[in-house]
């Protein structure tokens, strides 16, 4: 009798505290394979974020896949969509600014998306072409960062709102423009708690980012981006982060509830970094 995927499943973790390795699945399976999404969105749950190794996706099975952890998430910026399948968007070193620089997508410290009022809980991207070297993407987080704070801090932000916009004025990263059938949105607010509630585990993170965040509510600009900055130093320490080293066929998914992330631009820009990305919906923060 044939063994279920479900049952070689193997989840090893990458670090102490945030990130698995899931080894033994192919994803254009596990689809039809209801153990198998189970063992795989509880190895999320557990981890924060996941690594499944060792795919073979095109664009409308990664889209697929996606549908494991949930309904799909429109992402902002219509200019990256994968032709065959809108709602699979690409990451590529091949795009440039309209100076002519190199767009490396991910840059700076952030969570995905914070300017929507619904923001998506988690984002997946399938390793299609990589470069020899480089290219990680550091996680933090935002549970530990949030847990080492000093009880005074905690109760100083317990309460406190941020405004979020699609480019904060006081960010170091610059985004690419919006298509002009998006520009609107581009300059919508949305409030969220500094300190967020996850749905699942009940527990607290810190949720700030900053590419996104223009103000704190009740606060004196200088008094915000001083207390964010403080923060973000707080939340970066290396105790804090798994720094995940890609391989092909990768296909990582993390929580952006709990976690930040950026991408580090240190790869041979001559050669090509070229993933699939997807957003899966998620909740109003609380």
């Amino acid at each position: 009798m044939a063994i279920a995927q479900s049952e070689r499943i193997d989840v090893r973790p990458l670090s102490a505290h945030t990130g698995a390795e899931v080894l033994g699945i192919d994803l254009r399976d596990a689809l039809n394979d209801r153990a198998a999404r189970v063992e795989l969105k509880r190895a999320f749950a557990d981890h924060s974020v996941i690594a499944i190794r060792d795919q073979k996706l095109n664009a409308q099975q990664f889209y697929d896949a996606g549908e494991i952890f949930g309904e799909i998430f429109p992402q902002h910026n219509p200019r990256f969509s994968v032709p065959d399948c809108p709602l699979v968007h690409y990451i590529s070193n091949l795009d440039r600014y309209e100076d002519g620089r190199v767009y490396i997508p991910g840059e700076g410290y952030h969570t995905d998306h914070s300017n929507d009022a619904v923001p998506p809980k988690a984002t997946m991207l399938f390793a299609v072409k990589l470069p020899k070297t480089g290219g990680d993407t550091q996680f933090i987080n935002m549970h530990r960062a949030y847990d080492t704070l000093p009880v005074a801090v905690k109760r100083r932000i317990e309460d406190l709102q941020c405004v979020h916009v699609y480019q904060s004025k006081y960010s170091e990263r610059k985004l690419m423009t919006l298509a002009d059938e998006k520009k609107a949105f581009s300059l919508k607010q949305v409030i969220h708690p500094m300190v967020r509630t996850h749905p699942i585990t009940g527990k607290k993170a810190l949720y700030i980012n900053p590419i996104r965040i223009e103000s704190i509510l009740g606060m004196q600009n200088e008094d915000a981006q001083k207390l964010l900055n403080e923060l973000l130093e707080h939340s970066i320490d290396l105790s804090n982060e798994y720094r995940h080293k890609w391989r092909s066929g990768d296909v990582v998914i993390w929580d952006n509830r709990c976690l930040m992330h950026k991408a580090n631009g240190d790869y041979p820009v001559e050669e090509l970094r070229y993933l699939y990305r997807l957003m899966i919906k998620g909740e109003v923060p609380v």
